[in-house]
């Protein structure tokens, strides 16, 4: 079962924040909808804040409209790029760097 974490020392907005079951390697995860999930197997605080300041950079480029997904695509500025030939996560996407840059 999930459940909301607002507030210090994570989020500190009105972000709901969800630890969830993910699959391995997968820290976080930012969605169309404006939450994020966070892997329920990070248990140091540093790394849950560091995963959710890289998801609120996505959750922004969403909200300014340069960002949006499907299963099949990612949009990036008005460019599809299919996730069935990306690694997700990959610092050299276009969306990536902005994260990893600003978080």
């Amino acid at each position: 079962m999930a459940f909301k974490m607002n507030g210090a020392p994570y989020g500190g907005d009105n972000t709901p924040i969800y630890h969830v079951d993910m699959e391995d390697g997968v820290l976080g995860k930012a969605n169309n909808n404006g939450t994020i999930i966070i892997n329920k197997d990070i248990n140091d605080v540093k790394q849950i804040n560091d995963v959710i300041k890289h998801e609120k950079v996505h959750i922004d480029q969403m909200k300014r409209g340069d960002l949006n997904y499907d299963d099949k695509y990612v949009y990036w500025k008005g460019k599809k790029y299919s996730r069935a030939q990306m690694k997700e996560g990959a610092k050299n996407l276009p969306w990536e760097k902005e994260a990893y840059r600003n978080a």
